[in-house]
């Protein structure tokens, strides 16, 4: 980290002081829509952009000019090496995640991984067990559980208000592949892995799921569906291997039945979401396209209950950081996320912090998944490791 004089300003006054302070270094690896994510996180958590790696670096310069990063590189591995580089944050196509990650780790950088982890379960198992036997700081950005709603949610859970949970149900619709015409590097299965819908987004509906409700899929029957085997790619038709969209029922180790679709190519649904708990008391629904509300039903009396500082659990009041009224979104979740990650390294323990363990629980239930429908039975699926 870098010692820097830094301007603080003194708590109930207008005085401000020089005072010294630790700002965490960080590497972006990948300079594309989601590398512009992390880098504006970390400097929003005061972190220095000490360089972005990208193998085109008209694209780097671009976000460097963005962010103020000191250096670009079309060398990842030279950048991750850097001795004035303390975070590595990956941010590149799928299957190129295991050797930066592993290269990081070896370099004994801390490191924040785009989902999913690894290509497999061997894969993020392995990363796991490195990161721990390096002692370092190893996450993967769940953001999603960083809305204020959600986690109003896992706090009326924990207390009990929701009674006995009875039924996990939901969906993740998105559009931008709803045309044939329309492709991207995830489509190609040796870029993006063997399943792309429910690894790319389906996780996350899961990693809500169970993270708001502390429960755990334990056995799960899935199909899944490509909508066009062959996709208009810039050099021509491309075979798709991997699904468009997914169905599942699952049953969890609570005892709770579920139902999940998962959509690539619903018209209209850009990203929608959406989470409803059902409970023996209460019924608590998440819209992540509405993520400033929670709707809450009752067998008398249903209520909406809006975002606001003051008006929620003492967990997830934490992460509303403006007044009720003024919306937060994804950047701000993953802001809230990295400078989470950030403070990991000084030693404390966030509350919820998404880490290796949940990429690799993600990859297991991807495994899952794919089993079930190849063999169109149930599945069991591996306890959370």
């Amino acid at each position: 980290m870098s010692a820097l004089f830094y301007p603080v300003e003194l708590r109930g006054t207008s005085k401000k002081v020089c005072a010294i302070v630790s700002r965490v270094r960080v590497a972006i690896i990948g300079a594309g829509f989601i590398g512009s994510v992390h880098a504006k996180a970390a400097l929003s958590a005061g972190a220095i952009v000490t360089g972005i790696a990208n193998r085109d670096l008209d694209i780097a310069r671009v976000l460097q000019e963005r962010v103020g990063a000191e250096r670009v590189t079309d060398s990842a591995e030279d950048l991750i090496e850097s001795s004035d580089v303390d975070v590595v944050h990956v941010c590149t196509p799928n299957a190129s995640h295991r050797p930066f990650v592993e290269k990081a780790l070896r370099a004994g950088k801390h490191v924040i991984c785009e989902k999913p982890l690894a290509m497999d379960v061997a894969e993020a198992a392995s990363l796991k067990r490195l990161a721990a036997s390096v002692g370092v700081v190893a996450a993967v950005p769940f953001v999603y559980r960083y809305y204020p709603m959600v986690r109003e949610i896992r706090e009326r859970v924990r207390d009990g208000g929701a009674g006995t949970l009875s039924i996990l149900h939901g969906s993740y619709l998105q559009d931008w592949l709803s045309s044939e015409s329309e492709s991207n590097w995830r489509v190609d299965s040796s870029l993006g892995g063997v399943s792309r819908a429910f690894a790319d987004i389906g996780v996350h509906w899961v990693d809500l799921a169970e993270f708001t409700t502390g429960q755990r899929i334990a056995r799960l029957c899935a199909q899944l569906r490509t909508v066009y085997p062959t996709r208009q790619g810039t050099n021509g038709p491309i075979e798709v291997k991997t699904e468009d969209a997914a169905s599942i029922v699952f049953e969890t180790d609570g005892g709770a039945l579920g139902s999940l679709v998962i959509s690539q190519v619903s018209p209209g649904r850009k990203n929608r979401l959406l989470l409803s708990i059902d409970g023996t008391e209460a019924c608590f629904v998440f819209n992540q396209e509405e993520p400033d509300t929670l709707w809450i039903g009752g067998r008398s009396t249903n209520q909406v209950l809006a975002r606001s500082p003051d008006g929620l659990r003492p967990g997830a009041a934490r992460y509303a950081i403006v007044p009720a009224g003024h919306p937060q979104g994804f950047q701000d979740c993953f802001n809230a996320f990295v400078a989470d990650c950030y403070t990991a390294i000084d030693g404390e323990s966030p509350d919820g912090l998404p880490l290796f363990a949940d990429g690799l629980r993600a990859a297991q239930i991807t495994e899952a998944v794919l089993d079930s429908a190849s063999r169109k039975d149930w599945t069991e699926v591996k306890r959370p490791a």
